[in-house]
């Protein structure tokens, strides 16, 4: 039986970047749980990765050849229980000639005010060798919205803090 628990869509909704905020839907399942019957932090990274993915690869377009290079931030702020539907927006907040960082911001969980989780996942953009390559010449960024600063904030400091990734 095929797993029909995860979607993509875009909305316009909080644009910061180069595309549309790319929405992930996920139904939290009992394969995703962990010992105390909430999502576990293996499934956490699974999800968030392909979210994020979902997000760069949507905001390169078909010419994207992507691998992750690092993962900046990953933090959980809420235990998720088994059966939550959770809705992860996602959206290109740092772009350079080969590299962009993807964040994420999870919707917040039923009867919460603040999101459960949030992100921060770096791509390369590779050609057929496996070397960076350059991402095509239209892709910009046209700077975060309202929603994305403090995520925005902690990308900044990151990026100081780790340096910049020699593919600017």
């Amino acid at each position: 039986m095929p797993d029909n628990s995860n979607s993509t869509s875009t909305s316009d909704e909080c644009l910061p970047a180069v595309a549309q905020a790319t929405l992930t839907h996920r139904l939290i399942l009992p394969v995703d749980s962990n010992h105390h019957g909430t999502l576990y932090a293996g499934s956490l990274m699974r999800i968030a990765l392909e979210a994020a993915y979902t997000t760069a690869f949507n905001a390169v377009g078909s010419t994207a050849n992507l691998l992750l290079r690092r993962v900046l931030s990953l933090e959980c702020y809420r235990p998720v229980p088994v059966g939550s539907m959770v809705e992860i927006k996602g959206a290109v907040l740092h772009l350079t000639r080969a590299y962009l960082v993807a964040g994420l911001i999870a919707s917040p969980l039923a009867g919460q005010k603040s999101p459960w989780m949030d992100g921060l996942f770096g791509f390369v953009q590779v050609d057929s060798e496996g070397r960076p390559a350059e991402f095509p010449n239209d892709l910009a960024l046209t700077g975060a919205a309202k929603g994305w600063r403090s995520l925005d904030l902690r990308m900044q400091k990151l990026l100081k803090i780790r340096g910049r990734n020699g593919l600017d």
